[in-house]
């Protein structure tokens, strides 16, 4: 019987142990931290060995496979014993990649990947076809596969995913983007994070598509420089794309692929600004590609409303309206967010620092914003950034306090934006329940 170790007791741990042990698989799982009571719950009910708040190296290093979480680093000095005694240690992604005929839209991208994902899962599903959402969001991919497998499944991929994949394909990959993000985990060298994201492409064929930015200048370098095998299907809000893709023309997208076009207004999409313009023709292509009906298209994109935490109106009070933007974790998400804003914006920054280079937003801050209210242990960094853009910049400890001195500076018709450009593990679990206090504060007011 061969020997599944899994590395972490989170969502994707406790998948892929189910789907192991449902596979025949001798599974143990391991984790650092503490495990909660439901996956424990679950795990019992599996009749699967765990282990929490340590790694028993003796119980892990005769795994014949290692599945390890994406939150956990390469560098970590059991990864490379793993990887020295040529134990190979995959993501999920991988791993259940390995028990499903199903054909697979895999979307990636440092930003617009959640709206992305869930846009397009929503106009499959309403299309009609057996459909499944998972990767970095919802249910895990491997639990589904275990018990209710389906023919097409969207998966949302990290690049940690991706750097854990060794035959995975997708039949679709999409590439919304491609910004500096967690450079921490990639020796702060943009490139490495960028050869990371385009492991999505590696396993393509001819037969295979690649839907992508074609704005975006670190991907169209990076296709230039290594070819890809797939077939190309760019989007572009300034480019005339004539042949295979989409493009934006007089507030029309024109989508063609092998000759058969479709268009689309923009002006009734649920979703506004420009990046959900993008967001929608990868998803609108994607659906073209799959042979779905135009209008069923057409319909889903003007009644999706969007992701928790991402560009979320929450309240207006006093004529000032309150945006929950906690998913911005980082500088290019935050740029979005404060260039759809169009009247004067307090606007809440800061949290766990990933590298990050501030200047990009100095013009959009010079123009729209009106104060700096500082969220995090240390908020030097942004201080020092954005001192000689605005008056006020506030340090603050809690998101009440935040939220309170936003309330005192803000004036009718302005906007209190929540957009950290920032991870939150100094304050907060995580981005949502960042989002979550954010919410619960402003209607607290």
């Amino acid at each position: 019987m061969k020997r599944l170790v899994v590395l972490g007791g989170g969502e994707s741990g406790v998948g892929t142990a189910i789907l192991g042990k449902k596979k025949g698989y001798d599974v143990f799982v391991s984790d650092k931290g503490t495990i909660t009571d439901d996956y424990k719950e679950v795990l019992k009910s599996f009749e699967i060995v765990w282990e929490e708040k340590q790694h028993t190296e003796a119980n892990i290093l005769n795994a014949d496979i290692i599945m390890k979480s994406p939150g956990i680093p390469d560098r970590v000095a059991l990864i490379e014993k793993l990887r020295d005694e040529k134990i190979p240690v995959v993501s999920e992604i991988e791993f259940a990649s390995k028990y499903t005929a199903a054909k697979i839209v895999g979307i990636t991208g440092s930003n617009g990947k959640t709206t992305t994902t869930m846009l397009t899962h929503h106009v499959l599903k309403n299309a009609g076809l057996e459909v499944s959402m998972a990767g970095n969001i919802g249910d895990s991919f491997a639990k589904q596969v275990a018990e209710n497998d389906t023919m097409f499944y969207v998966l949302e991929l990290s690049s940690f995913q991706l750097d854990g994949i060794l035959d995975f394909v997708p039949n679709i990959a999409v590439m919304t983007n491609i910004t500096p993000d967690h450079l921490d985990r990639y020796d702060y060298k943009l490139e490495n994070y960028v050869a990371s994201k385009f492991r999505i492409v590696m396993n393509q064929t001819k037969d295979d598509y690649f839907i992508y930015d074609a704005d975006d200048e670190i991907i169209s370098d990076y296709i230039k420089k290594h070819p890809v095998r797939s077939k190309l299907l760019p989007f572009s809000l300034t480019k005339k794309i004539v042949d295979n893709g989409a493009y934006l023309e007089k507030e029309n997208i024109t989508i063609t692929i092998d000759n058969n076009k479709i268009i689309m207004p923009t002006t009734d999409l649920a979703l506004k600004g420009n990046h959900n313009v993008k967001n929608a023709m990868a998803a609108a292509t994607v659906s073209h590609l799959l042979k779905i009906r135009k209008n069923t298209i057409r319909e889903c994109l003007e009644n999706f409303h969007g992701v928790e935490h991402r560009l979320e109106s929450v309240l207006k009070i006093n004529n000032v309206q309150y945006i929950n933007d906690s998913k911005a974790t980082n500088v290019n998400a935050a740029y979005y967010a404060l260039d759809a804003m169009k009247s004067s914006t307090v606007w809440i920054v800061g949290g766990v620092d990933k590298g990050n280079d501030y200047t990009e937003l100095y013009p959009l801050v010079n123009e729209k914003v009106k104060a700096i209210i500082c969220l995090g242990v240390d908020n030097t960094k942004i201080i020092n950034a954005f001192g000689n853009c605005v008056d006020h910049i506030i340090e603050t400890q809690s998101m009440k306090e935040a939220v309170k001195m936003a309330y005192e500076i803000a004036e009718r018709n302005e906007n209190v934006l929540l957009s950290p450009a920032c991870a939150s593990f100094d304050l907060f679990k995580n981005y949502e329940e960042r989002g979550r206090q954010f919410k619960e504060a402003v209607r607290e007011l």
